[in-house]
């Protein structure tokens, strides 16, 4: 297993609680970066045959006004940009590997936007149709393609390590490595089901009630 990232240190300190990985530092939003890593792998591990993108931003915003430009171009790097590119600069190593397989982390404000970071949520909605897409393209060459969309998780993100309401890290890896193990395309633990559920014409009752709860809890903690 090699893991990337764009800080060493952080890196370094994930191998050296497991033994056996590897790390390569990469940079998802620097193009040069990708293509750099990407030749490296494919001639130091010729037999690499799984992608994992699991790059991500969310930081509030302000839909409601003027959006700062430099949360937008690293958001929509980070979360969209980045992946398709990493991908892009793989997929023609993997067409020739047997039990090939692309993942792509989005998340459940793909389905059901968080008005208070709605770049994060656009750039997840967009992943999850470019997963779609990219899917039945690659239906040909064998290759898997999964989406893993996460519900509320208690990560860093959002400073969510001591929130209540979100899901337990541990509860979330448990249930996902489960799922993982059939061979379902999209992998969605219980908490995320009524999300995925929700896109259609009467979408906007439950955007608009998650919303209400997010804002206030926000508002709450603020």
């Amino acid at each position: 297993m090699i893991i990337s990232g764009r800080r060493r240190a952080h890196l370094d300190e994930v191998i050296a609680a497991n033994p056996g990985m590897e790390a390569i530092e990469l940079d998802v939003a620097d193009p040069a970066s990708i293509d750099t890593v990407a030749a490296r792998l494919i001639a130091d591990q010729p037999d690499l045959n799984v992608l994992i993108n699991n790059a991500g931003i969310m930081l509030p915003d302000r839909a409601a006004g003027r959006i700062d430009d430099r949360l937008l171009v690293d958001t929509v790097n980070t979360n969209l940009v980045g992946p398709i590119r990493l991908t892009s600069a793989l997929v023609e190593h993997l067409k020739g590997k047997d039990n090939a397989l692309i993942a792509y982390t989005s998340s459940v404000l793909g389905f059901v936007p968080m008005a208070v970071t709605a770049v994060h949520s656009a750039t997840k909605a967009a992943l999850h149709s470019y997963v779609l897409s990219q899917r039945f393209l690659l239906k040909p060459a064998r290759i898997r393609v999964l989406e893993i969309a996460p519900p509320w998780v208690r990560t860093d993100l959002m400073n969510s390590r001591e929130a209540e309401q979100a899901m337990p890290l541990e509860q979330f890896i448990a249930e996902t490595m489960s799922i993982l193990a059939t061979d379902v395309d999209e992998i969605l633990v219980e908490n995320a089901k009524a999300f995925r559920s929700n896109p259609g014409p009467n979408e906007h009752a439950l955007v608009n009630g998650f919303n209400q709860q997010a804002l206030a809890l926000f508002s709450a903690a603020a």
